[in-house]
């Protein structure tokens, strides 16, 4: 034991420090950061679906908005890639990547039959990726830039209502966190995580079009289990997946939940547009499992119209 051994206190507070950060990392389950290099992309382009699940009318055009304000996730690049491959493998879509906030001006929303939110986490003090931005590039009024904030979330809200889809993947539901306009359009805001680790991620109705890739008894996989308030309450929207909540690990103390689920998926309609919300995944490995990548297709599809399936909200 380390109390039978000598050691001088400097010493022994590095053992101690290097001890206790080591059983941080071992108890987040973290998985290590995955170069994407051209063996990774030949990876996923070799498992990545062959067709679409449902008829395409025509070659849709999609926007991956990657910007991010405030945590920066790993996986932002790999997962652009992965909807890039499946989308051009497949056929259906033809994908834009950007981090230029200007694409959110209404004559450039209009080119996209859907926007993907691609982790675009804010800062923490405002909880607004426009507003981070447009502060960091303008020494201008902050009423004004503010202004102009809320008119690119306003462009954004229109552009669904008035037929456009919108992908919002993991870290994505941060984006806008303290918007009650752009929680009840996403169908939620983030609230918290505990660290990572194994979840057994389960169907909410097997036979529902979208979820047909999994197997009936759902898969597990290694990510943050997210916890949501603001618009989650409404339940506002159809769900496709779930953890058990007695099944999270090191959720805060006075917030444990040991009963019920949580929702990783879901699916609304606002408007004449479609929202897609998916929780999975944090990393870059779970794009390794190829009924994930059938889901974010099959998602992809549903956002632009193509497939007519039920996305009642469960609150009725």
């Amino acid at each position: 034991m380390i109390t039978d051994v000598f050691i001088p206190s400097g010493k022994k507070f590095l053992l101690i420090t290097a001890l206790f950060f080591y059983c941080i990392a071992l108890r987040s389950q973290d998985l290590p950061a995955v170069k994407m290099d051209k063996a990774w992309i030949e990876k996923i382009h070799a498992i990545a679906p062959e067709s679409t699940s449902f008829p395409v009318t025509k070659k849709k055009s999609i926007l991956v908005f990657s910007l991010h304000t405030g945590f920066e996730h790993w996986v932002i690049p790999h997962t652009e890639e992965m909807l890039k491959i499946i989308s051009e493998k497949s056929g259906a879509f033809e994908v834009t990547g950007s981090k230029d906030i200007s694409m959110f001006e209404p004559k450039n929303l209009l080119q996209f039959d859907a926007v993907i939110l691609n982790n675009t986490c804010s800062k923490s003090d405002h909880r607004n990726l426009f507003w981070d931005k447009l502060r960091a590039d303008s020494d201008a009024d902050s009423a004004r830039l503010m202004k102009q904030a809320l008119e690119m979330e306003s462009n954004l809200i229109q552009y669904v209502e008035k037929g456009g889809g919108l992908m919002v993947v993991h870290g994505a539901v941060t984006t806008l966190n303290k918007s009650r306009a752009f929680s009840r359009l996403v169908g939620a805001s983030f609230d918290y995580h505990p660290p990572q680790q194994p979840i057994q991620v389960r169907l909410v109705d097997p036979a529902h079009p979208l979820v047909q890739s999994f197997p009936k008894e759902g898969f597990n996989h290694v990510d943050e289990p997210y916890f949501y308030n603001n618009a989650y309450g409404d339940m506002d929207f159809r769900p496709l997946l779930y953890f058990n909540n007695a099944e999270i690990k090191d959720q805060r103390k006075n917030e444990r939940r040991s009963e019920g689920k949580t929702y990783l998926a879901w699916i609304r309609s606002q408007g004449k547009g479609k929202v897609m919300y998916c929780s999975p995944s944090h990393n870059a490995q779970s794009f390794e499992n190829p009924d994930l990548l059938r889901f974010f297709l099959n998602g992809i599809q549903y956002v632009v119209g193509d497939v007519d399936c039920d996305d009642s909200p469960i609150n009725l």
